[in-house]
């Protein structure tokens, strides 16, 4: 896992040294990301600059050494990710291995170019990944990104210069000039509490979206900007049949157990995160199968009930027999995390899960240097509430008119959040589902939102959004938010539940859980892989009929009954929960005087951001306990932050 920048002189003015020099400086802002080694190359001619920061996972020498040139001497690579099909990628280039300088995936990705070309290459290559190749020959720069999105990779162009970089943090080494922030992309941060790419939080630079690559010449033209790989197309793409349902969980045992084996490859200490749930319990139960010594498993625990899984990630080490370290976090020492938030997530970032995954991820780093996650499962076999919730919302809305369905939401919404919490905790919460006995308030509120949309696509934006009205609480700004400009196909015979999967892994995926996982893995040098993020595995889930997703109301049934083979009987039948912090309480008390000088009406009516009576208004309803809006809250102080760290 790495760091890669570079920098293209558009202009032919500037001279190689200088450009290098960009590049130093870009490579230096990355350090966190390579602390093991350090190489920059200038173009001769003065065209480019690139750079790399190398954390050592596979081949530790200096054959491993980056940027790299292929042997033909025609394309220079920067690279940040691991192939996991590098052994069949060396067999189908035909050459034998005593030819190469050492044993790294990165030689043999810049020799799959100069064999292939970039496009035929990206085709052929599995794993997670963001490079950038230039083509001496051509004058050409590629840009390209995994299928999924898991290693970022930003670009655009500042004074006169294209740049690129894993992170924000490089772009401000090279601009002479404050960078301007996009009012358009802090809206879509208060909706969602993530920028959804292709913005970023600044006007001049873009993300690089999931499964696409871009061409530029030596100019900066862009000659292309295509996507080699959709999951759209992908799941539209399979052939769906009906199995048996034992063999349904056969098929599922081989492929994960082929996507973790491959993973698992690393000349350094691996272990992986235990959180307790189904997903990563399954991963590490596969992992232990082939691991001649016990596992290194990390969890963290609180010492809120509520938000404690540890007990069951402890189980769950006992029963596979793993080596398992347990971390219980104080509010004291999980609050210690957030002054370093805005550092660490780079550009305005709101997931408040930010801060158990920064502390387990510094965590695991005392002992591994790779570590294997569960992200993923949810989106691909339909974990979450809003999949299933979705299809009877839509049947709901065929059935209601609309006039009836503004005056359920009138009432939804009319009763205050913490009133819902309590009888959720009480008499309603016995009544439905446990999932419904966290949360009540916010999830009915939600549901107000849900009942007055007008479209399906309306329906997932309101069941997904943090807030679904966050214009109003910002100065100058407009346009849409949608989630469908990413991923809406209204021509699709797909179900409600199928559009919702889609949309959650094509945008909350990349954007929200693995931004949150990359950056704060690799604010501490940590690699993580995501086993469930495999090409197959994904063919597989949609390959699945309706009914082997779902069996007599069991979610992920496919994945729930792997499970069920390999782990105790309370990790597979317990609810879902999430991984987060009691954010709400703590901006009540501890963290009350850092939040109320970040929102000072005064201080907010000078920067121009936001309307200073209405996030007031927000906040003096939390803080008196009439709603929980930490969600909504929580997204303003992260941006506050964060603008006080790029102001300092």
């Amino acid at each position: 896992m790495c760091g890669i920048s570079g920098v293209m002189d558009v202009t032919g003015r500037e001279r190689p040294e200088e450009l290098q020099l960009f590049a130093t400086r870009m490579a230096a802002e990355l350090a966190h990301r390579g602390p093991d080694g350090e190489g920059v190359w200038a173009d001769p001619e003065g065209r480019v600059s690139l750079s790399h920061r190398r954390l050592a996972v596979i081949d530790l020498s200096e054959a491993g050494h980056q940027p790299m040139r292929s042997r033909n001497g025609r394309w220079v690579l920067v690279y940040n990710g691991e192939l996991y099909n590098a052994d069949s990628l060396l067999r189908q280039l035909g050459q034998p291995a005593s030819g190469y300088r050492g044993h790294s995936d990165t030689e043999i990705l810049v020799e799959a170019i100069a064999e292939w070309g970039v496009s035929e290459t990206l085709r052929r290559i599995v794993g997670m990944f963001a490079f950038v190749v230039w083509d001496t020959k051509k004058l050409e720069v590629w840009l390209a990104r995994d299928r999924f999105g898991e290693k970022p990779l930003y670009f655009g162009k500042i004074d006169n210069k294209f740049v690129f970089a894993s992170e924000l943090k490089a772009f401000r080494a090279v601009s002479g000039r404050r960078l301007e922030v996009d009012r358009v992309s802090l809206m879509q941060l208060l909706r969602w509490c993530y920028i959804p790419a292709p913005r970023s939080i600044y006007v001049d630079v873009q993300k690089l979206l999931p499964g696409h690559v871009l061409r530029l010449s030596s100019t900066g033209e862009q000659i292309d900007y295509e996507q080699y790989w959709s999951a759209v197309t992908e799941a539209d793409g399979v052939d769906r049949r009906l199995r048996q349902g034992e063999e349904v969980v056969d098929e599922l045992e081989e492929l994960l157990e082929s996507s973790v084996r491959d993973r698992m490859v690393a000349d350094v200490p691996i272990g992986a995160f235990l959180s307790g749930g189904i997903d990563s319990s399954t991963v590490v139960a596969m992992m232990q199968r082939h691991s001649a010594q016990p596992v290194r498993t990390f969890t963290i625990g609180f010492s809120e009930w509520n938000y404690d899984e540890s007990p069951f990630a402890a189980s769950v080490a006992e029963r596979l027999g793993t080596q398992h370290a347990e971390m219980i976090v104080s509010p004291a020492e999980a609050q210690t995390v957030i002054p370093r938030l805005p550092q660490i997530y780079d550009e305005p970032f709101a997931d408040s899960s930010q801060i158990p995954t920064f502390l387990v991820s510094q965590f695991a780093r005392k002992e591994v240097t790779v570590a294997l996650s569960g992200d993923g499962g949810d989106e691909l076999f339909g974990g979450y509430d809003r999949h299933h919730s979705l299809g009877d919302l839509q049947r709901l809305h065929r059935r209601l008119p609309m006039p009836a369905r503004r005056v359920i939401a009138a009432v939804l919404s009319g009763v205050p959040v913490g009133y819902w919490d309590r009888l959720g905790s009480g008499p309603l919460g016995q009544l439905g589902s446990q999932r419904w006995r966290f949360r009540t308030g916010q999830r009915l509120h939600k549901l107000a939102g849900v009942l007055t949309a007008t479209s399906i696509d309306e329906v997932y934006d309101a069941a997904a959004s943090a807030n679904s009205s966050s214009n109003r609480l910002l100065v100058g700004v407009g346009g849409s938010t949608e989630v469908s400009e990413r991923w809406s196909d209204p021509g699709s015979a797909r179900s409600a539940m199928e559009h919702a999967m889609l949309a959650d892994t094509t945008m909350y995926l990349p954007d929200d859980l693995l931004t949150k996982v990359d950056r704060a893995s690799m604010a501490v040098g940590l690699e993580v892989r995501v086993p469930m993020l495999d090409p197959k595995l994904f063919k597989f889930a949609w390959s699945l009929h309706p009914d082997d997703r779902v069996h007599n109301g069991s979610v992920k049934w496919p994945l729930r009954q792997l499970a069920r083979r390999l782990l105790p009987p309370e990790v597979v039948e317990r609810p879902k929960r999430g991984f987060g912090v009691p954010i709400g309480p703590w901006l009540c008390g501890p963290l009350r005087a850092w939040a109320e000088e970040l929102l000072d009406p005064s201080l907010l009516d000078d920067q121009g951001w936001f309307v200073p009576h209405e996030i007031q208004d927000q906040w003096r309803r939390h803080v008196e306990g009439r709603e929980d809006l930490s969600s909504q809250i929580w997204p303003v102080l992260m941006f506050q932050a964060w603008l006080n760290e790029v102001d300092s």
